[in-house]
């Protein structure tokens, strides 16, 4: 009776120990991640916002990825950007880019050409292609730009699924990261560098 006793314990203490473990798609998120993170992207996971498409393409529902590339030296308009058919297009729901209030002395010339100015700014990636590696297109649902950073919103953790990422590969991860990041940074030098 004492050896059952025994081998019952001994089981239900290796279960528990078995469920501690991460699941491989946990350590492939892990893993991608802490690469993000090496190369300054910054990965948060987040409450979806109201504006994106998250779970089940319901606005505002589930959780997704943010992944921001910080500028220091650049100063962006807040501007929401939607992801359809691999293109940016400016949020429906944003209406005109807002504009930080200025001082009341400036002239009403100034402060209008102020408001063209963040608006040719916010209309330099409205319908820009998503370059990206074909598997990650469908999985980035949104950009948000503000103040010096630039954020784009995907489902990450579609990105090391087998079932919509049959292609992963562990060892693909930096290579794919250092594109989204190219991206990213092309786009920061276009908001910079506007064309009227």
């Amino acid at each position: 009776m004492g050896t059952w006793i025994a081998i019952a314990i001994g089981l239900f203490v290796l279960g528990s120990i078995m469920a501690l473990k991460p699941s491989a798609i946990d350590m492939r998120l892990d893993k991608l991640r802490m690469t993000a993170r090496r190369l300054e992207l910054n990965p948060k996971l987040i409450a979806c916002p109201d504006w994106i498409r998250g779970r089940n393409n319901e606005y505002g529902k589930g959780m997704i990825g943010q992944y921001s590339l910080i500028m220091d030296e650049m100063k962006f308009p807040e501007t929401h950007y939607q992801v359809f058919d691999g293109k940016l297009k400016l949020d429906s729901h944003q209406g005109s880019v807002k504009v930080d209030k200025l001082d009341t002395s400036q002239s009403f010339n100034k402060v209008s050409q102020n408001s063209l100015t963040q608006q040719s700014i916010a209309n330099s990636l409205n319908n820009e292609a998503l370059t990206l590696p074909t598997y990650m297109i469908p999985l980035v649902k949104g950009v948000y730009l503000k103040a010096n950073s630039l954020v784009v919103f995907w489902h990450d953790i579609g990105y090391v699924q087998p079932a919509t990422n049959p292609k992963f590969s562990i060892d693909q991860i930096e290579s794919d990261l250092l594109i989204l990041k190219s991206v990213m940074q092309n786009w920061a030098q276009k908001l910079a560098n506007p064309v009227e």
